[in-house]
This record gives structure tokens, C-alpha cells and sequence, in this order.
């Protein structure tokens, strides 16, 4: 008779698990190329406890007793716990606001001596959980506006929190379960409105307003007067309908397009103002606000097709990239290991998006398989906003890359989102059952 241990390390997807790890530890690498000191007088150890890198190792070290822990707990647990959970990270979340510590210009990180912890990476989890238990329960189909608000009111809950703590980065990244909620049956229509209305904040960044509205107005026009002219039923009714829509659509439009400088002035912050005006115009601040981005740039660029060679990065050895461990991370792969190493890294992380997409389709279960689309939606916008603005594709909003940047909160945060799928899927079939 197989016992129940043995049984759930065979099915526990190891090729996920291979993944994870091959991740983790290139990472643990890079922050010591990062940290690495070129001068022959300078004794400097890889596990040197004092240094970065010595630092992570022990996140990672205890990363690994997190695993041991999340497959060692009922996987019923995490279902029905989920909405304990989730008001506790509201909770901790509420309580950062007036008792964190702030750190670059916001208040978003809770200390314990010389322990910091960022609860925002957690309430992601709690979240996803949530989310998943709600949308599972077999009365419910994602099929109106009262469940589409009644979902949204979930994820925006933390939201508003994070927002109070000057947390934008962080708090963008929830955007990331409108993937989940297309995934569950949200109209097509509602993903494309949200992307053309985010092109509409850049354009109206980058344009006078009044020409972006008139803009609007006659593409409406010629729209109503195209579909007039074209249809077979001149008079039909729904013509009518399709044009108060259309004129509806249009107004909200203009109406996003005259509340941008409130949301741009009164919401973000100047740094996160500067970050996102020199991405739509690189030639404004090159020396202060876009040096970052500018030296980024010029460190990946400079690894060529192979790269410098590993702990040969000058660009990483004097600084030139600042946050280098953390957000830009990427950087350091970039310029010690060239267009090759880039390649293989983003195809790594392609690969366990795809590994973990295929494994939330094989899901009988509802609940595991929302939570496992919410995993790969979150990883998801990491991985692509991260690199994104390492190369200048997206503004800078300080947020790590899974699995590779340094820090503890980060590791354990995505260490907890994608094993507790993972252990979810080890039992996918006695949750059928259930």
C-alpha cells in the first residue's frame, strides 16, 4: 500500500518545481555579480552573510522550510481559510498605513528589529485565494455587473490600502486578476475598453487634451455616420441604440481624457510623475529622473550577443545602475551574459507561465484552477513590467522581478503564491471529490 507521502511527492509537478529553482538560484547568482568586488585585495566570500548575497541565501534557505511547510498543511485548508486570511492581510494592511516604515517616499514595509516585511506582497496571495473561493461557489457565474463589481470590490479592497501607503508599483499589480476574471467568462469587450483606456491616459499625456478630445468626437461621428450609410435598414431601430452607445463611449472617453491631470497631479507622486513623462519623452531629464533608465539601457546594450562574462559587468561593478539587486536585476544579466543569457532567462520564465497555465487547465476543481490563473496573471505582469522597464518599455514603478530580485518579502511572497498551487494540483483529484 503507497503510502500518503509517497504519493504526494509523485505528484507534485516537479518540472515546475525544476523551474522555480533553476530560477532562484541564477538569481542568487546575479546578486552577487552585483555585489562582487573586482579588486584582487578584497576577500569576498559568496555566502559572506554580511553581504547581499550571503543575505539571500538565507531567505532562499528559508524559502525551502516554507515549501516543506505549505505541502505539510491539509490542502482544504487554503479554501477555507481563505476569507480569515484575507481580512487579516486587510488588517495588517490598515495598520502599515500609520505604523510602517517609510521607504522611498512611501509607507508600505513593517520592521521586526532588523527584519523588514512589505505586507502588500502577501496581500496578493490572500487575494488570489479570496478571489478564487468566491468565484468558485457553485451558485456563482461571472455573467453581470453585480458579479463583475462584487469581485472587483474584492480585489480593490487592498487596493485602496496600498494606495494610502504611496505604494503604486505594488498596487498596480492587481490590475493583474482582470485576466482571471476574462478567463471566467468577463466579455472580451471589457479587456479591450480597459487597454484603450489606458491608451488614452498616454495619449492625452503626450498630446493637448482639447486635440485628443476632438479626435474622439469626430472618429464617433464618422463611426454613427458610417454605420448609417452602410446598413441595409436605414430606419432600424437598433441603429438608434448603436448610436446613443457609440455617443455614450465617446463622452466617457473625453470624460478619462479631462480627468487624467487629476489622477496624473493629485494621485501619483512627483518621482512616479517624472518616471512616466520621461518614458513617453526619454530627451527631458537624461542626467537626474532618466538616468536610471538611460544607464539600464546602456548596461544591457553593452552585454552584446554573449556578454561580458560572469562577474566582468563594469556597468554593475561601479554603480552606474542604482537598485540593481532589486528592481533592476535584469540588468546584470544583460551585460554579463549578453542577447544569449537574456534569451534563455525570458524563455525560462515563458516556459513556467506556460507550465503553469496547462497545469490550472487541468484543473477539475474550480477553485484551483482560478487560483492557478491568478498565480500566472501575477507572475505574469511581474515578469513583463520588470524587464519592460529595464529596456525603457514601461515607466519605473519598483517592482521585483519573481524569484530573481533580492529581498525576503518578494521570495517568500511568490515562494507561498506558487507552491500553494502546486500542492492544490498534488491533489487535484481528491478535491474533485470533494
Amino acid at each position: 500500500m503507497i503510502r500518503r507521502e509517497d504519493k504526494l511527492i509523485k505528484n507534485i509537478d516537479w518540472i515546475t518545481v525544476a523551474c522555480y529553482s533553476i530560477l532562484v538560484f541564477i538569481g542568487w547568482l546575479n546578486i552577487y555579480a552585483v555585489v562582487y568586488n573586482p579588486d584582487p585585495e578584497v576577500k569576498q566570500n559568496i555566502f559572506d552573510l554580511s553581504t547581499n548575497s550571503g543575505k539571500q541565501l538565507l531567505w532562499i534557505a528559508s524559502a525551502a522550510l516554507i515549501i516543506i511547510f505549505i505541502f505539510s498543511i491539509d490542502y482544504k485548508f487554503y479554501s477555507t481559510f481563505s476569507y480569515l486570511l484575507y481580512a487579516i492581510t486587510i488588517l495588517i494592511l490598515g495598520i502599515t498605513i500609520f505604523l510602517g516604515i517609510e521607504v522611498n517616499n512611501s509607507r508600505s514595509w513593517l520592521g521586526f528589529g532588523d527584519l523588514r516585511v512589505q505586507p502588500l506582497e502577501f496581500a496578493k496571495i490572500t487575494t488570489a485565494l479570496v478571489v478564487a473561493n468566491y468565484m468558485s461557489d457553485i451558485n456563482f457565474k461571472l455573467n453581470g455587473w453585480k458579479q463583475y463589481l462584487s469581485v472587483s470590490l474584492l480585489v480593490l479592497a487592498p487596493c485602496v490600502l496600498i494606495l494610502l501607503q504611496k505604494e503604486t508599483g505594488g498596487l498596480l499589480a492587481f490590475s493583474s486578476f482582470i485576466i482571471v476574471m476574462y478567463r471566467e467568462g468577463l466579455p472580451g469587450w471589457i479587456l479591450l475598453l480597459a487597454v484603450i483606456m489606458v491608451s488614452l491616459v498616454l495619449v492625452t499625456l503626450m498630446y493637448n487634451k482639447i486635440y485628443v478630445a476632438l479626435f474622439i468626437l469626430i472618429l464617433g461621428g464618422l463611426t454613427i455616420i458610417a454605420m448609417t450609410l452602410f446598413s441595409k435598414r436605414t430606419r432600424n431601430v437598433s441603429i438608434f441604440r448603436r448610436s446613443i452607445m457609440i455617443t455614450a463611449v465617446c463622452l466617457a472617453m473625453i470624460s478619462v481624457v479631462y480627468s487624467v491631470d487629476f489622477f496624473f497631479y493629485k494621485i501619483l507622486q512627483p518621482h512616479q510623475q517624472k518616471r512616466i513623462l520621461i518614458l513617453l519623452h526619454p530627451e527631458l531629464d537624461k542626467k537626474n529622473e532618466g538616468y536610471q533608465i538611460n544607464q539600464s539601457k546602456v548596461a544591457i546594450g553593452s552585454g552584446g550577443l554573449w556578454g561580458k562574462g560572469f562577474l566582468q559587468g563594469t556597468q554593475t561593478k561601479f554603480d552606474f545602475v542604482p537598485e540593481q539587486s532589486t528592481d533592476f536585476i535584469f540588468c546584470t544579466i544583460g551585460e554579463e551574459h549578453g542577447w544569449i543569457g537574456s534569451s534563455f532567462i525570458i524563455g525560462l520564465y515563458v516556459f513556467l507561465l506556460s507550465r503553469i497555465v496547462w497545469l490550472a487547465e487541468r484543473q477539475k476543481d474550480r477553485f484551483a484552477r482560478i487560483y492557478g490563473y491568478s498565480v500566472a496573471s501575477i507572475l505574469f505582469f511581474h515578469f513583463t513590467i520588470n524587464i519592460g522597464m529595464t529596456i525603457g518599455l514601461f515607466p519605473i514603478i519598483g517592482i521585483p522581478l519573481p524569484f530573481f530580485s533580492y529581498g525576503g518579502s518578494s521570495l517568500w511572497a511568490f515562494t507561498i503564491l506558487l507552491f500553494i498551487f502546486l500542492k492544490l494540483d498534488a491533489h487535484r483529484k481528491e478535491l474533485l471529490a470533494h
